[in-house]
Formats: structure tokens, C-alpha cells, sequence
């Protein structure tokens, strides 16, 4: 494999990332207004409580878990869908198909950029914030490694969930709706939302089975844990590692199937 290649895109990606700072602003603007909604809804939910640890979380767990779960939704959020949607709707992915390069991973690549840029300006200064408002409630060890390799597992689930979803534009032409369900239904049963330790325990047993919870749960249980055991962290990451194959084989073939679909509107 050829590194070189994609390093270039790589590097374009953190060039337009900076050039629209503004949007930069506005998504963390927007994310900040979400999270002072969040204090007080969950400061109320426990306020409410009679006990301080509700289903073996904190008020602080609980806000340090739906912070950082709120970062890295900025972190991993590729508009991949988005991407495919237009570049269908315009016949522009024929142009895209000709590249020396499989489309999948030019796509991932297109966009890899945004993962250094969105770690400087979101993810690193979120940990610094949160870091100080709970006075170093975050344990800093080897749960940090595990987090981190958790996290780039769960970046490859979410890419290839939002790669089938945005397969079924050759289908629609239209992805609007799909990816509003999408988003909804990833973001609640990843726990992103509400964590999953809320979850009424049928409904817990069910997603633990669903690649999402894969995607920010299982990183964000690593790093709250102190001393993780090593069967947790063989049973989450080898878990993760799972899906991550399973979807990405899954996405893979729903591509190969679905380019017989592929027209081009106007000619």
C-alpha cells in the first residue's frame, strides 16, 4: 500500500478543515449550548434521586461520559453519507469510481484530515475543560491506551455504518430521511444520547449484541474505569474488533451489489 497517497488527502482534508474555521466555531458553539442543557438535566435527574450513584454512575461519571461522548461525535462525524448522497444525485461518483484508488478508502481518506484538526480544536481542549471543572475526576493510566485504540476501532464502525447507509442512495437518490434515522438511532443506542447504564435491562441486553454501543460506549467505559480487568478490555476490544471486520466485509459486499443500481441523471 501505497502511504504516500494517502497521507496527500490526508493533509488536503486539515488544509479545507482550517480554511472553514467558521464552521469549526459555529458546531462548537453549537455543542456547547447542548452540553449546558445536559449539566442541568442530568443535575436535576440526580438532584431527584436518593442516592448518589444511580445505576452505578456518578453525577460526575454521567457527566464526564455524555461530554465526552458529545466530543467525540464531533471527532468521528465524517458527512460521510452526506458526501455519497451528493456525488450520486450529481454523477460525479463515476468520476470518483475512475480514481486509482478503491472508494471506500479515498472517501475515509478525503476525510481523514478532519480527525487531526476536530482532536486539537474539540477532543484535547474538552479533556483539558473537563479535566479541571471535576478536579481530575478522569483517571489518567493505561486506561488512556486502551481508550485510544477503542476509539480509532470505533471510528472504522462508524465509517462503515454511515458507508451501507449512504450504498442505499443508488437505490433512493434521496438519503435525506435515511440519514436523519440513521443518526438518531446510532446516537441513542451507542449511548451517546443517554449511556447505556440507564438503559432498562432488556433493552441493555439487545444493544450490547448491536455494533453501536461499539462505537462511543465501549471507549468511554474504558476510560472511566480506574483499573480496568483484562478481561474487560479483551472483551470490549476483541468485541469491537468483531464488528469492525463484520461491517466492514458487510459494507464492502452491499457496495459490490449496488453499483449494478449506479445511473447517472441528465445522461
Amino acid at each position: 500500500m501505497n502511504i504516500k497517497k494517502y497521507l496527500a488527502l490526508t493533509r488536503a482534508g486539515i488544509m479545507e478543515s482550517l480554511h472553514f474555521r467558521l464552521g469549526t466555531l459555529v458546531m462548537t458553539a453549537g455543542n456547547l449550548l447542548y452540553l449546558i442543557v445536559v449539566y442541568f438535566l442530568w443535575k436535576s435527574i440526580f438532584a431527584s434521586s436518593e442516592t448518589e450513584v444511580v445505576n452505578g454512575m456518578t453525577f460526575t461519571d454521567t457527566l464526564i461520559y455524555l461530554v465526552l461522548a458529545t466530543a467525540l461525535f464531533g471527532f468521528m462525524e465524517m458527512y460521510t453519507v452526506w458526501e455519497m448522497g451528493r456525488n450520486i444525485q450529481s454523477g460525479k461518483i463515476v468520476l470518483d469510481l475512475l480514481k486509482p484508488m478503491e472508494y471506500r478508502s479515498y472517501l475515509f481518506w478525503s476525510y481523514s484530515g478532519s480527525f487531526v484538526t476536530n482532536f486539537f480544536f474539540t477532543v484535547l481542549p474538552t479533556f483539558i475543560v473537563v479535566g479541571i471543572v471535576t478536579h481530575g475526576a478522569i483517571p489518567f493510566g493505561i486506561n488512556l491506551l486502551f481508550f485510544a485504540v477503542s476509539v480509532t476501532l470505533g471510528v472504522m464502525i462508524n465509517y462503515s455504518i454511515d458507508f451501507i447507509v449512504g450504498t442505499i442512495c443508488l437505490y433512493t437518490e434521496s438519503i435525506w430521511g435515511i440519514n436523519i434515522m440513521k443518526q438518531v438511532i446510532v446516537l441513542l443506542l451507542s449511548g451517546a444520547t443517554v449511556p447505556i447504564a440507564f438503559f432498562p435491562e432488556p433493552l441493555k441486553t439487545v444493544v450490547y449484541y448491536l455494533p453501536f454501543q461499539s462505537i462511543y460506549n465501549a471507549p468511554l467505559t474504558l476510560l472511566l474505569d480506574v483499573n480496568p480487568s483484562s478481561e474487560a478490555v479483551l472483551k470490549t476490544i476483541g468485541t469491537q474488533i468483531i464488528w469492525c471486520i463484520v461491517m466492514t466485509a458487510v459494507g464492502k459486499l452491499f457496495w459490490k451489489i449496488s453499483l449494478r443500481q449506479i445511473t447517472v441523471n441528465g445522461g
